[in-house]
């Protein structure tokens, strides 16, 4: 088979990874990939949005199933734009998509069909927006509805802060259309899990856990980022509770979605908080988690090609899927001043020096005079497999200190607590 995967991140780098070790698979290809997916196929100088485009290189180049990456070509599309065209793909539509593209849809829909979610309001008005902040306990999370790549989201502890988030999102719009509309949450205290499921739109098969770091420095400090790594399993995420979130929050989710009269089909992320209630949903996403892929991934001993065909052709409830009981962790190599500004163009060394325990997943990267140099804000991800977590995690380390490029910033405290 041919494959197409739409994105050039870390996430992409990892499917093409794993897509690559599949007996089934001849060729990838990869719009607009980065310096390592090149290194496993064909690099297409085609942006991830740019639908048309996409759709004319699969037709042309006879793919056999295109993998969409990002969330925003999803809500802008593509999945019907290819199916029209008789195309397989994997990813929900527009219309399923929104349950990660419009926070105000997800929340109106966990609120109808029950879903364990906190308490808040959506708001198009900023004036009355000030007011509900003025009156509500503290701390309060404030997101922007629409996409802003992991980054429209403020856990107000003051209302000052909360304030300026409104403003930031609803006057200022520094996230553009995605802050017409405001999602204003009671804000919930307990530890956080990334729990994704394959699903065809009946059958639902949840994927290992994980869990991610969002904020830019140590100790959760500093402003969010798209993720600056991350590590699996959660031990404090018993298989237990998993099957529980299955039940309570995953499976109604996607019977939600096909009452509303849009199946959902592809990955579902849901973002969970445990708290002393129960389990309780912060968000969901409508594609691969970054850098919960990068972490998830290499725990997979089966081909990942057969339960992206069943989410696609359905049949999900006949295919296994095993994982490997060895923890991973990633760690992000990002450019010095990001989320905010940042140079690129930097050559990377030393990646020939890592172990080949570790995996080196491509994000921000590119090929310029033959040297692989710096293209992003999250550069690299490093992610090794160990027989306990602090095996994984130093081999993760070890090899992390083996590439330089200028500027170059991680976090130290990746899976810290997960170590006895």
């Amino acid at each position: 088979m041919k494959l197409l995967i739409v994105g050039g991140g870390g996430r992409e780098h990892a499917l093409v990874w794993k897509l690559s070790r599949s007996t089934r698979v001849s060729r990838i290809y990869t719009a607009p990939g980065n310096a390592g997916t090149a290194s496993l196929g064909e690099n297409l100088p085609i942006k991830a949005g740019d639908i048309n485009a996409l759709a004319d290189a699969a037709q042309k180049l006879s793919i056999d199933l295109t993998v969409v990456g990002p969330e925003a070509p999803l809500a802008a599309g593509i999945v019907d734009r290819f199916q029209g065209l008789g195309l397989p793909v994997f990813g929900p539509t527009a219309a399923a998509a929104q349950i990660e593209a419009s926070k105000a849809l997800s929340h109106h829909l966990m609120q109808k069909y029950g879903l364990p979610c906190p308490p808040g309001e959506v708001f198009s008005d900023y004036s009355q927006a000030q007011r509900y902040v003025k009156d509500q306990p503290l701390p309060l999370v404030v997101k922007a509805d629409g996409l802003a790549a992991g980054k429209g989201v403020t856990v107000a502890h003051t209302r000052t802060e909360a304030l300026s988030a409104l403003h930031q999102a609803m006057s200022e719009r520094v996230f553009g259309a995605a802050g017409e509309q405001v999602l204003i949450d009671q804000c919930l205290s307990g530890r956080e899990v990334s729990l994704l499921a394959f699903t065809d739109g009946t059958t639902v098969m949840p994927l290992v856990p994980a869990c991610d770091y969002k904020r830019i420095y140590d100790g959760d400090r500093g402003p969010n980022t798209g993720g600056m790594g991350g590590f699996s399993p959660p031990g404090f995420f018993t298989p237990e509770m998993a099957q529980q979130a299955v039940e309570a929050i995953l499976e109604p989710a996607v019977r939600a979605m096909a009452a509303e009269g849009c199946p959902y089909r592809g990955v579902l992320y849901a973002g969970l908080m445990l708290t002393e209630e129960g389990i309780k949903v912060l968000e969901f996403n409508c594609r691969f988690g970054d850098p919960e892929t990068q972490v998830t991934l290499p725990r997979m001993k089966s081909d990942l090609l057969e339960p992206l065909l069943a989410c696609v052709n359905g049949g999900l409830d006949k295919v296994k899927v095993e994982w490997d009981t060895q923890p991973c962790v990633g760690v992000v190599m990002a450019s010095s001043g990001y989320p905010g500004d940042y140079r690129t163009g930097y050559h990377i060394t030393g990646m020939d020096g890592t172990g080949p325990e570790a995996l080196v997943f491509h994000a921000g990267t590119r090929i310029q005079e033959g040297q692989v140099v710096t293209d992003g804000g999250r550069v690299l991800a490093v992610a090794a497999l160990g027989d306990s977590m602090e095996a994984a995690r130093n081999r993760a380390y070890e090899n992390v200190s083996q590439i330089h490029f200028e500027g170059c910033y991680y976090r130290r405290d990746i899976a810290a607590t997960e170590v006895k």
